[in-house]
């Protein structure tokens, strides 16, 4: 039962990744092509040197972007392996065909916030940022620097924020051969701020975690119970009250912060009279959450040298 069990979680977990990828794409659709693209506002990336050929050529944003993420993913399939990729090629055909059909629709015409270029940035970055934190935390992307940045990312602990800005500043200066306007160009920078603090705020968000300690007569129907439905482990820690003085038995889990409401839940209905406490951690990692990712590759060699040093 256990590996049919873990296949349809497989499968849930694939469909659920595909999902959030298609939304985040169709976001950030909205948001280059109504907000962006109309007001001559330049992003970084792929989608930068795709609205630069636009503004200098007539060529669609879309096709320039498809073009320069398929030689790009092809370079990136050895570091990021097929699951990355196959899900980033979803990610920029759903980008390239909802722009497509948005174009058609005539969604362009629409040029929002045309006299306010600054309310146009604002709100252009929080979609574009939206769409580039939701597939990157799917395990996909919108391509261009945002490979890079997943490339880099898979070895060492680095901020995907910082990373998309350090390789998108160039891009975004490169577009005054085009615009001829330093002014626009500014907003270019402004952007890129805003689109690196939403990358970052969606993706720490979706990986928040929680512990709890939780003390309760009832522990071992609360362990099984957050162990089977809840889906998370618990660990037995030996107490004593202080007033009472009597033996005690500690629960402690950890558990992703979306998770904590279903924990709540169970320990309500098991023993509302438990005590319980929840408090954030800033990181977790292990089987069921993030990876470890060191910044600096050392051999135990060189760990026994520095004790001993």
């Amino acid at each position: 039962m256990q590996p049919q069990r873990n296949h349809s979680k497989s499968v849930l977990r694939t469909i659920r990744d595909y999902a959030i990828i298609t939304v985040a794409m169709l976001i950030g659709v909205i948001g280059l092509n109504l907000f962006l693209v109309p007001n001559q506002i330049t992003m970084g990336g792929t989608m930068g040197i795709a609205e630069i050929v636009y503004w200098g050529t007539g060529i669609p944003t879309q096709y320039t972007y498809f073009v320069i993420n398929a030689a790009l993913l092809l370079a990136a399939l050895k570091v990021l392996g097929w699951r990355f990729c196959i899900k980033t090629i979803y990610a920029v055909t759903v980008f390239t065909v909802g722009s497509t059909i948005f174009q058609w629709l005539g969604g362009m015409n629409a040029h929002l916030l045309a006299d306010q270029k600054f309310m146009a940035c604002i709100v252009g970055g929080v979609f574009m940022g939206t769409s580039v934190g939701l597939g990157l935390s799917a395990g996909g992307s919108t391509g261009g620097s945002d490979v890079v940045a997943a490339m880099v990312h898979k070895y060492r602990d680095v901020s995907l924020g910082h990373i998309i800005l350090f390789c998108d500043l160039t891009i975004i200066t490169s577009s005054y051969v085009v615009l001829r306007d330093w002014e626009k160009v500014l907003y270019g920078y402004v952007l890129l701020f805003i689109v690196s603090f939403c990358v970052d705020y969606v993706v720490n968000s979706l990986h928040r975690s929680v512990q709890f300690f939780i003390i309760s007569e009832k522990w071992e129907e609360i362990g099984e119970a957050i162990n089977k439905i809840a889906d998370r482990g618990c660990s037995t820690l030996n107490g004593n009250g202080f007033y009472s003085k009597r033996p005690i038995k500690v629960l402690f889990c950890l558990a992703k912060k979306s998770e904590s409401s279903v924990i709540f839940d169970l320990i309500d209905e098991i023993d509302p009279e438990a005590f319980v406490a929840q408090s954030p951690v800033i990181g977790v990692y292990g089987q069921g959450f993030d990876h470890v990712r060191a910044r600096k590759k050392i051999s135990l060699e060189e760990i026994k040298k520095e004790i001993e040093a």
